[in-house]
């Protein structure tokens, strides 16, 4: 046990830096809509979101991190090796995307990073793979609201003589990507591990981009005929909010990949006999993201705030709303959603109301080959990474 603790440390510490380098990316997710429509300035924008990153863990549950250090990868696969490569893979990862501009999924990152390094340490047998009931019952039920979601979009389209494809299509994907977190949350279904991450991939945005559009559609219709500077008198205050709850859950949902790991990390070595999360392991992952918050990724906080769409304050709101409530609700069930897809889904929503031109489809398609991407290479170069260090320790 003495020789495995500098290889713990070092895997404490970069699991401390993959919080720091999540707070430098996805401090755009918070800051980015209240920086564009200056409901806040820069500086407050930062400091806020920062605060409420760190005090995300103690308001809401730690199921996320019970989630990564236990529902993806079995105990055989969570070596100290294979959690130091997997944190190392993530953190590069990050790094570089947010040195690129790119709002990549440090979800994904670390998920994809735990993937390929468990299968390099222990084969494919280390993956704990949903059960054939559970892929049964999301393949069901979302085949189910495709089809609810085609007629009722479709014959709404027909009554409005609009183009019943169109509306068939966009209501198939609507109706499938809905019903499955509705069932989750009401407790008709349990889906949870490696299913619930890779479904949410294609539903998180999806609800977040649903949802900002129809409330930006009500919200239009409220306040249709009010001036601009009233607009603003009563949204802006609503905005930055909404945005702080965000970041809030933020804190709990992607901050808790650092609390995840370092207690899988204890686990392995022998220091904890069961996953109990220590009061110290939340502390320093909380303190860790919210210093990265801190520096901010400004490059991500642009493309976000300005590149997909023109955002107005009201929209701000919106879009900040959906993406919140939606990261509240799936944080209880220890799902680990990405905030990325669930805001840039959201800013797409908004930005649709003003019909399709108003948004960048080119920067929307840049970010969605990203998030599809994201897990799969982490886990090559995670595979590749554990047997090259594996090969160099033993040749030292």
């Amino acid at each position: 046990m003495t020789g495995m603790e500098p290889l713990i440390l070092f895997g404490i510490i970069l699991a401390l830096a993959l919080n720091f380098v999540n707070g430098l990316n996805d401090a755009s997710h918070s800051i980015a809509t209240v920086v564009a429509t200056k409901a806040l300035s820069p500086i407050k924008a930062v400091f806020f979101t920062a605060v409420c990153n760190l005090v995300g863990p103690y308001l809401f549950t730690t199921a996320v991190a019970a989630t990564i250090g236990t529902a993806i990868v079995s105990e055989s696969g969570l070596t100290p090796l294979s959690l130091v490569v997997a944190m190392g893979t993530a953190i590069m990862l990050v790094f570089i995307a947010t040195r690129a501009g790119i709002p990549l999924s440090s979800s994904h990152a670390v998920i994809g990073g735990l993937l390929g390094a468990g299968i390099a340490a222990a084969g494919f047998s280390a993956i704990i793979l949903p059960t054939m009931e559970s892929m049964i019952e999301a393949v069901a039920f979302g085949l189910l609201g495709a089809v609810t979601g085609a007629i009722c979009l479709g014959l709404f389209a027909v009554s409005f003589q609009e183009d019943a494809l169109f509306g068939a299509v966009l209501g198939a994907v609507c109706g499938a990507s809905l019903v499955l977190p509705v069932l989750m949350l009401l407790g008709l279904i349990h889906i949870t591990g490696i299913l619930a991450i890779v479904l949410f991939i294609f539903i998180s945005p999806v609800i977040g981009m649903v949802g900002a559009f129809i409330f930006d559609i009500i919200i239009s219709h409220l306040f249709g005929h009010s001036r601009q500077d009233r607009m603003k008198r009563i949204f802006q205050p609503l905005h930055v909010l909404a945005s702080l709850i965000q970041a809030t859950a933020h804190g709990a949902n992607d901050g808790q990949h650092a609390v995840g790991v370092i207690t899988a990390l204890l686990v392995s070595s022998g220091m904890l006999m069961t996953f109990d999360i220590p009061a110290w392991v939340i502390l320093t992952s909380a303190l860790a993201i919210g210093l990265g918050t801190c520096f901010g990724g400004w490059q991500v906080v642009d493309k976000m705030g300005k590149g997909i769409t023109k955002i107005r304050p009201y929209q701000g709101f919106c879009a900040a709303t959906a993406s919140s409530a939606l990261l509240v609700a799936v944080t209880a069930g220890g799902i680990p959603v990405s905030s990325t897809h669930a805001i840039n889904g959201s800013i797409i929503g908004v930005g649709a109301t003003r019909g399709r031109n108003a948004v960048q489809w080119r920067v929307v398609r840049e970010m969605m080959t990203a998030w599809i991407t994201t897990i799969p290479f982490a886990m090559v170069v995670a595979w590749a990474g554990y047997f090259l260090v594996s090969f160099t320790i033993s040749i030292l």
